[in-house]
């Protein structure tokens, strides 16, 4: 306590003339003081390296201790001064002619689950590169003990050297970018989105608000400065790194389940669209009337509505998937006319099997319309075989068999002349079962058949080019993640 003491003392008797903040360029910070006995004296603090050679003499003890910390990924400052005679202003010119006083250092040791979070981050195929204004051999160590593999590594000097085409042939052969100014950053995420890349930038300082900015996606943390999180999408809460990982995974399984709603909306509405515009042609009545139209679309998205919850195949959240609208064509064109064809068939066994009326036809119409596009789902929701290798969510379950039974249930309920149904023969509900086996069977095969054509001669996705950024930011408060001890790092 007395030490600290003397320690406040002598320091409350040392005044500040004048400043020179730190910036990214000389990478240090200076002060003139004036002592308690009334000797000036210029202090410069900054990058190791920046600082001594400012320095006139260096021992040799001192840059082998450097490079021991930087070796042990310790974050070292260098403090040196000099004697700054009658001096009252300080510029650039006054950071030189030191004498190194002493290196100040810090650990600032990754989080033990850091790791296992890179590797599940590996796993879904999301590539990590640090970005920071450190020294490259302490981000070179900090990469090491978290088992991040470096590829190769990028220095701000060599960065300066290149122009943006040589820079981005370099990206796929970088890992590390070190010692880098916010504009070099900036160059790199730029650069990075040429590439076709969706890029996520994390960063929680001043000199990151850029790069920021300029990501696919810009990421802070609740604990970074006021610049970074206004600069932010996301405005993350909790310190844990794997948060990032499980938002790529939450994301993928919303993506794959809303293409399942795409898929098996389009196809359905095609089929039912063409079926519909031939009954018309052929029939002397309406193959069903508005209200029944209405009831079975109802039904049909109420089924739909559980989608969401559904499970999502593990090969799908490996790898990122993308919008392609013509895929989603080609599948509506390949399925719409199967269903057509159990429709067409509908029509034959009401109009020649049961010699049916307008009510009649349109009740047997209307059950198994609901019953083909609503039980596809459970073909369309996976690659695989359904039920045996992939299993529905239980409310898609449910909610998809409650729908059908309700549908079938109509024509014999009390509603059945409100709505213009009337009871089906029992041989069509026979029929029916096995127009629905053969119907289903048959949407297992074509599956299989459509991405077998479809991995042979996928359509060619253009290179992506980066859109606008947004000018209003808003944090979601809805997810966590801990930043790198870096100043920042790019997801590519």
């Amino acid at each position: 306590m007395a030490r600290s003491r003397a320690g406040t003392a002598a320091v409350a008797g040392v005044r500040r003339l004048a400043t020179l903040p730190f910036d990214h360029e000389r990478r240090l910070s200076t002060v003139l003081v004036q002592e308690a006995d009334g000797t000036r004296r210029v202090i410069v603090k900054g990058a190791p390296e920046a600082v001594m050679e400012r320095c006139v003499d260096v021992p040799a003890q001192a840059r082998a201790t450097l490079d021991a910390q930087f070796a042990a990924g310790a974050r070292v400052i260098a403090v040196a001064t000099r004697d700054a005679g009658g001096a009252t202003s300080l510029d650039a010119a006054d950071e030189h002619g030191l004498r190194l006083s002493g290196l100040l250092t810090f650990s600032d040791r990754p989080k033990a689950d850091a790791s296992a979070a890179l590797r599940r981050l590996a796993r879904l195929g999301v590539e990590v590169k640090v970005i920071t204004g450190d020294n490259d051999r302490v981000a070179e160590k900090v990469c090491t003990d978290l088992g991040l593999p470096v590829a190769g590594m990028l220095t701000g000097a060599r960065i300066d050297a290149m122009d943006d085409t040589q820079l981005a042939a370099a990206l796929p052969a970088t890992t590390i970018f070190a010692r880098v100014t916010p504009d070099q950053k900036s160059r790199v995420i730029k650069a990075q989105r040429r590439l076709g890349s969706t890029v996520g930038f994390l960063g929680d300082g001043v000199n990151d608000a850029v790069a920021l900015h300029d990501a696919d996606v810009g990421i802070s943390v609740q604990n970074a400065t006021d610049v970074a999180k206004d600069a932010a999408d996301i405005v993350l809460l909790d310190k844990d790194l794997d948060i990032l990982a499980g938002g790529v995974v939450e994301g993928r399984r919303i993506f794959a389940n809303t293409i399942k709603y795409v898929l098996m909306g389009t196809s359905s509405n095609f089929g039912n669209m063409f079926s519909a515009g031939g009954a018309s042609l052929l029939l002397s009545f309406l193959p069903m009337l508005p209200t029944q139209i209405l009831l079975n679309n109802l039904l049909y998205d109420c089924s739909e509505m559980t989608i969401p919850t559904d499970h999502v195949d593990e090969e799908q959240l490996r790898r990122p998937a993308h919008w392609d609208t013509l895929m989603i064509r080609r599948f509506m064109l390949f399925f719409g006319p199967i269903s057509s064809i159990f429709d067409f068939a509908t029509f034959g066994i009401m109009v020649w099997g049961f010699h049916a009326g307008a009510d009649l036809f349109r009740s047997g119409w209307f059950v198994e319309s609901l019953a083909t596009q609503s039980l596809i789902i459970f073909a369309i929701r996976t690659r695989r075989v359904p039920f045996f290798h992939s299993r529905p969510s239980l409310p898609l379950l449910v909610s998809t068999l409650v729908v059908v039974a309700i549908g079938i249930a109509l024509p014999f309920s009390p509603l059945a002349g409100v709505l213009g149904f009337r009871h089906l023969p029992p041989a069509f509900l026979v029929a029916l079962a096995g127009m629905l086996l053969v119907y289903l069977l048959l949407i297992e095969l074509g599956k299989r058949r459509f991405y077998r054509l479809e991995e042979a001669g996928p359509s060619v996705a253009r290179p992506r080019p980066p859109r606008e950024r947004r000018i209003h930011h808003r944090a979601s408060r809805w997810t966590t993640l801990e930043p790198p001890p870096q100043d920042g790092a790019a997801a590519a």
